[in-house]
């Protein structure tokens, strides 16, 4: 049985936690509105990018690109967009159990984020490259990033590469995805408004104009395209992690409280328990 020493030690520790809890709960509050907005209000433009690649794409069927080229897949590079800290609940095991379904003897993996980094090389992964992006992830972060998977596929180092990430729904839900970034083609997995599916696109006869030409355009925006893209999930990820974690931080305050509520009620019933006694033994003394 607990002394009241015991329960007093207790209830100073779990209310020093709870402190904590709480400041990181705040500061991951305050990150996150700006975060999510970030990520939302950005949405619309990647998604009317991505209708206009499918359809430029898909139209030109006799265009040619190196980042459009299909090739059998031997090697593979996989662009792990984790968090730079734990405590955001299940984020970043989500995202390890989708990893580590990929072979490591065929893959390279290109990490953003300490933990993703941190797992590949805990794993035995091939690390070909590790990047960091900010709370507030800036397009040149991911510039880097997609000039990096882009040069592995030109150079035939990767035949394929894909994405995994978190996609932000919203504070309480954020899911877990594998997406595919190169070759240049549909998102398979990933439901984008107005897009239309391949059978409709390759159904399509009406004419495209390109102006100065097809190729001038494409060139351009092919590349740009993927920059965009990469620069849309690191919002998303950084949306999801400080959503998870403010959740996760107010689900640790409120357990801690519960539990100094708990304890408190128990020194309580033993401090009562003790006055009583003690008051038994002295009506007791009396009598006698």
């Amino acid at each position: 049985m607990n002394s009241p020493r015991d329960l007093r030690r207790r209830i100073r520790s779990i209310g020093s936690t709870a402190q904590i809890t709480k400041a990181m709960q705040m500061v991951a509050a305050s990150k996150m509105r700006r975060a999510q907005d970030a990520a939302v209000n950005m949405r619309p433009f990647v998604h009317m990018l991505y209708r206009i690649q499918r359809e430029a794409t898909t139209r030109l069927r006799e265009f040619t690109h190196p980042l459009l080229e299909v090739r059998p897949i031997r090697k593979r590079a996989v662009v792990l967009v984790a968090a730079d800290k734990g405590l955001c609940g299940a984020l970043n095991t989500n995202l390890f159990r989708m990893t580590a379904e990929f072979d490591p003897q065929t893959t390279a993996f290109i990490t953003a984020g300490r933990k993703g980094a941190q797992f590949v090389t805990r794993t035995g992964g091939h690390l070909a490259a590790e990047f960091t992006y900010a709370d507030t992830p800036s397009f040149a972060e991911a510039r880097a990033i997609a000039a990096f998977a882009r040069n592995m596929f030109l150079k035939g180092e990767a035949d394929s590469v894909q994405v995994i990430a978190t996609r932000f729904v919203n504070t309480l839900t954020q899911q877990p995805l594998c997406l595919e970034y190169l070759p240049i083609g549909e998102i398979k997995g990933l439901k984008i408004p107005g897009s239309k599916l391949e059978e409709e696109l390759a159904a399509d006869t009406t004419e495209a104009v390109f102006e100065p030409s097809a190729e001038f355009v494409l060139s351009f925006l092919l590349p740009r395209y993927l920059d965009i893209y990469m620069y849309q999930v690191l919002l998303n990820a950084k949306a999801s992690e400080l959503s998870a974690r403010m959740v996760s931080m107010k689900n640790a305050t409120d357990n801690a409280e519960n539990l100094i509520k708990d304890l408190t009620l128990e020194y309580n019933k033993l401090r009562q328990g003790n006055i009583t006694k003690e008051l038994l033994e002295i009506a007791g003394g009396q009598a006698e």
